[in-house]
């Protein structure tokens, strides 16, 4: 066991990463191997990313209306959850969710819409309004997550402000058909490579705990470190009523850690940032997923459920000597 460990931090410490067998034997470690796995990836994290932390935030600029029918999303076509739904807020409405955001502690902000899409340029010209006085006034740093986007749409959205670009393939191409079914894998992965050959930072990464494998997990990595994306969200299934992921609960607060661990492994120059789910999954062991790898973490409310309150992610760090960035 120590020799692995041992190996396995070399080989990410040397920023090449390690491959994907020792990648599913991470996975695969014993939960009593955790102490020793966590002083490995806290290593990695620490020489590629010091002990600056980045707190993130979004706002669910559109919500609902969605004729996706991804499997975990209480937007989807195929929810029946009771959430709120609201056509695309005004340019001045964005701006002031990110004002919130920004007194909350976040030093960068997301709009997300719903939707396969943008429609039309009007909608593209609000959202590009909103960047340029976010990046301008409040000096946040800029990102969108906006469905499909041209290489145009982005080249149009840096020249208004915009700096990064979320986009997730949400899990493995294996497993993605039991994930959704109104769009090809292969979409989502033009999305990423467009948006980096236009000039934007890419935060691309998954939802874990939709019944996918240790293997999916690691291929997901794979395709991660094949695309060079700058960031990695990580998020946990919250089951939602109402979708087909109801009731579903299959994480454990140290599995979470393992996986946050096996992508910093995989990963170990890029941005590891955790978000929707770590409340319900991570529980107790938050603060753990720092040791873990992570280098930032989503403060405030998530599209349709409630984070918990930006102060105590503030506290967290501060207890643990970490500052923000």
């Amino acid at each position: 066991m120590e020799s692995f460990i041992e190996k396995i931090r070399a080989q990410a410490l040397s920023g090449e990463g390690i491959g994907a067998a020792d990648a599913l034997a991470v996975l695969s470690l014993p939960d009593k191997a955790l102490w020793r796995l966590l002083d490995a990836t806290e290593s990695v994290r620490r020489q590629f990313n010091g002990d600056a932390i980045r707190l993130c935030s979004i706002v669910n600029a559109q919500s609902g209306v969605c004729s996706e029918d991804c499997s975990f999303c209480s937007q989807s076509s195929r929810s029946t959850a009771k959430i709120r739904k609201h056509p695309l807020m005004s340019t001045e409405e964005i701006v002031s969710a990110a004002m919130r955001a920004k007194t909350l502690g976040a030093r960068a902000f997301s709009i997300v819409t719903s939707g396969k899409a943008l429609r039309g340029r009007d909608e593209m010209s609000r959202i590009g309004d909103a960047l340029e006085r976010i990046y301008k006034e409040l000096k946040l740093n800029t990102c969108v997550s906006l469905g499909m986007l041209s290489a145009e749409d982005v080249r149009y959205l840096i020249s208004r402000g915009l700096q990064t670009v979320h986009h997730n393939l949400e899990t493995s191409r294996t497993f993605f058909p039991n994930v959704c079914s109104t769009h090809d894998y292969d979409e989502d992965v033009a999305v990423v490579r467009v948006a980096k050959a236009a000039g934007a930072r890419v935060c691309c990464g998954g939802i874990f705990g939709l019944g996918e494998s240790l293997a999916d997990r690691v291929e997901l990595a794979m395709t991660l470190r094949e695309l060079e994306v700058d960031s990695i969200p990580v998020n946990f299934l919250n089951p939602v009523p109402g979708t087909s992921m109801e009731g579903r609960r299959d994480l454990t607060p140290i599995e979470c850690l393992k996986i946050i661990a096996m992508l910093r492994l995989t990963n170990p120059r890029m941005e590891i940032i955790v978000c929707g789910g770590r409340e319900v999954n991570l529980r107790g062991l938050q603060s753990l997923m720092f040791a873990a790898g992570a280098t930032g973490a989503m403060t405030g409310n998530y599209l349709t459920t409630e984070g918990r309150p930006a102060e105590e992610d503030l506290q967290m760090l501060y207890d643990m000597g970490l500052t923000r960035r």
